[in-house]
């Protein structure tokens, strides 16, 4: 059985976005282009056409992993969000205690599409350490390069 996974809805939205945009637009272009790559004339020796063919199969592969995650996703409300804990979906104002350097991030879930900066995945190394925390705590977190040691200052929605 599949995990469930948490998730805003922001986040669930733009996955639908990005499987539609997949579905409607990009598997169009794509056989646009093995058409077009067909009339090269030999397939065996036709890079165009392979490159094509390719590209089609990363895109079907995204859009059924798409619908796979799309299926077992829990979305969370804003209401829902506890601030008693770091969890999915909060932001989390914390301290480098070595550094006295104060950062704030929004804890996202790994399957949102997230460019933003100020977005961290709980599937991190930050992300997991941070995750059932309390206001106060202390924690330290093996990162690739050291040992963090963080102190949570606040947890709002």
């Amino acid at each position: 059985m599949a995990t469930e996974m948490l998730m805003t809805q922001e986040g669930y939205e733009a996955l639908k976005k990005e499987l539609n945009e997949l579905k409607s637009v990009t598997r169009g272009e794509i056989s646009e282009k093995i058409r077009v790559a067909r009339g090269f004339g030999d397939l065996s020796e036709n890079s165009e056409y392979d490159e094509a063919k390719n590209e089609q199969a990363v895109v079907e592969a995204r859009i059924k992993k798409l619908e796979d995650q799309l299926k077992n996703v829990k979305i969370i409300s804003r209401d829902e969000i506890s601030t008693d804990a770091v969890s999915v979906g909060c932001k989390v104002k914390i301290l480098d205690v070595d550094f006295d350097e104060e950062m704030e991030y929004v804890i996202a879930s790994s399957v949102e599409s997230h460019s933003d900066l100020d977005a961290i995945s709980d599937e991190s190394p930050v992300g997991k350490g941070l995750i059932g925390h309390k206001v106060g705590d202390v924690v330290e977190i093996q990162a690739p390069a050291a040992v963090l040691k963080l102190k949570i200052l606040e947890i709002s929605r």
